[in-house]
């Protein structure tokens, strides 16, 4: 008899772990989210209508050759309940997850792209206080453990403190986050991957492109956890 198992399925028993996107209890050693969620999250396939859309979104920008979302974002499904309990709820730990599935996933299909360095999208330190922690770092960081392509949440710095930019049009998002990104580190002709939770409009990503140009990058990956149809 194993003692390790036998002391996990006690410790379950009496403060059990449940699943981040259904609430249900995880068993043996399923970790954060559970097997049955883990294969039912509603990828965004490859060719299909919309990743179609979304790879249209920054299509004026010669310097992002592929834009990929993981995950579709739907009112009240269990993608919008993960990034709730990621960016609302403290689970810091659940970012990291997320963005290893990504990572291993993608390395497993064949479509990892070629890149020099992962850079996720910052926070204004205002706001990093209150949370704690950036979502997107935490989903760089685990897309990074699994697939070794490096990453920093240093290289972009945050320095105006803007509104939020839910109910907005795409020009009042993107007048929003104009020249609120200042590069802090060397991206001189890197190809670079930028990792964001989720992408509605790009306005906040296209933001962080610009300034990235102006610094010498010359190649851009654009990667998120879902993707909200607008």
């Amino acid at each position: 008899m194993n003692l390790i198992s036998v002391w996990f399925d006690f410790v379950d028993l009496i403060f059990p772990r449940c699943c981040a996107a259904c609430d249900k209890g995880l068993i043996g050693n399923e970790e954060i989210i559970c097997t049955s969620c883990r294969i039912a999250l509603p990828r965004v396939q490859e060719n299909s209508v919309s990743a179609e859309m979304i790879g249209q979104k920054f299509i004026k920008i010669h310097e992002v050759t592929k834009t990929h979302a993981y995950l579709l974002f739907t009112k009240k499904g269990k993608v919008q309940k993960l990034l709730h309990a990621l960016k609302y709820k403290g689970q810091a730990e659940l970012g990291v997850e997320m963005g290893f599935m990504f990572g291993q996933e993608m390395q497993e299909n064949g479509s990892l792209p070629d890149a020099d360095l992962i850079i996720s999208v910052p926070l204004h330190k205002k706001k990093l206080k209150s949370r704690g922690y950036n979502q997107s770092d935490k989903l760089a960081e685990g897309f990074s453990r699994a697939t070794n392509i490096p990453w920093s949440g240093n290289v972009l710095e945050r320095v105006k403190y803007t509104e939020t930019q839910t109910g907005k049009t795409r020009d009042e998002r993107w007048k929003n986050v104009r020249k609120v990104f200042v590069v802090k580190g060397d991206v001189k002709d890197k190809k670079i991957i930028i990792m964001d939770d989720v992408l509605t409009t790009g306005a906040t990503v296209e933001a962080c492109i610009e300034v990235l140009i102006e610094a010498g990058c010359t190649q851009f990956v654009i990667l998120t956890i879902a993707s909200a149809q607008h």
